[in-house]
């Protein structure tokens, strides 16, 4: 088996069997023009339609086709997971099955790649989706890029190139392929954007509801603790008890001054806050000596990017 790959396309899909052959033809015409060695993932996340025997008889007309397919529908992330494990290339690309991300941005985004960037994103500045859609995302976006610090217009575009180092180190679970732009930043990874063409759909339907707004707001949460806290849970955990304990310890001094002067304070619903706000410091205080425990006893697990060695 061949593993001098120079480009791997790893293309996750779910019931898309009226848009891979054209799909397939499309990259076929702008690899053919690389002079590449190439290969094509089709990651299949357990489609119920007839996607898998139209992949099947693709890949008996080229064997540069590789084909994984799930028993059931395991999400995106676990889609692309499996098709980084899978790829041989020096670059990676992924790209969405259902047509509006444009093949023919390959080779722009393999120029941004070989001017020194590590990771390239796409950016749908000419979105033709619904408004159902493109506002919500306009939203995502811009939260996301105030709380990460990460200057990236569009962080789910599909469309998007690395180099191997990068999906070899990055973690990919949940939905957090929404967020492999401030991964790879996190791990000292240089990333860029580029304008890409998004076209409208023309087969069926989308794959995501609105339910993964809500999932996306949990892992923007996951990725900003594993992004600026993991290794020091302290400064999370302790400001925040620090903070809640001297709000409680403040209502506290300021009631007791009050029963030396003769008010009672007993029946007062702010001692009962003030009480509570002193013990939730306290625990999450806690909180964070026993993260920072746990930090420490597994210190040799800690995943540090390296980008050379010389022994």
């Amino acid at each position: 088996m061949n593993n001098n790959i120079d480009l791997s396309i790893i293309i996750p899909l779910l019931n898309e069997e009226e848009s891979v052959n054209e799909l397939y033809q499309q990259i076929f015409a702008v690899v053919e023009r690389l002079s590449l060695i190439y290969e094509i993932c089709f990651i299949d996340d357990g489609s119920t339609d007839g996607s898998l025997e139209r992949l099947k008889s693709l890949r008996q007309d080229n064997n540069s086709i590789r084909i994984i397919s799930f028993r059931k529908n395991n999400g995106k992330s676990a889609a692309l997971s499996e098709g980084f494990k899978l790829a041989r290339g020096g670059i990676i690309i992924t790209m969405d099955a259902d047509l509006q991300d444009d093949p023919r941005e390959i080779p722009n985004l393999i120029k941004k790649i070989e001017s020194g960037y590590d990771m390239v994103s796409g950016w749908k500045k000419k979105r033709n989706d619904p408004l159902s859609k493109t506002i919500p995302s306009k939203f995502f976006n811009r939260t996301t890029s105030l709380l990460t610090g990460i200057k990236i217009h569009d962080f789910n575009c599909g469309l998007k190139a690395y180099r191997r180092d990068v999906v070899k180190e990055i973690p990919v679970y949940g939905e957090l392929h929404r967020y492999l732009p401030v991964l790879a930043h996190w791990m000292g990874y240089r990333v860029g954007e580029i304008v890409v063409e998004h076209h409208p759909r023309r087969y069926g339907k989308t794959k995501y509801g609105f339910k993964r707004f809500f999932d996306g707001f949990f892992d923007l949460l996951t990725v900003l603790f594993l992004t600026r806290y993991r290794q020091k849970p302290m400064h999370l955990f302790g400001l925040m008890g620090l903070v809640t304990f001297f709000l409680g310890a403040g209502i506290l001094i300021y009631l007791t001054i009050l029963w030396f002067s003769g008010y009672g304070i007993g029946n007062r619903p702010l001692l009962f806050l003030g009480i509570l706000l002193v013990i939730v410091g306290m625990q999450s205080f806690s909180l964070g000596l026993i993260g920072e425990m746990i930090t420490n006893a597994k210190d040799d697990t800690r995943i540090y990017s390296i980008k050379e060695k010389r022994l």
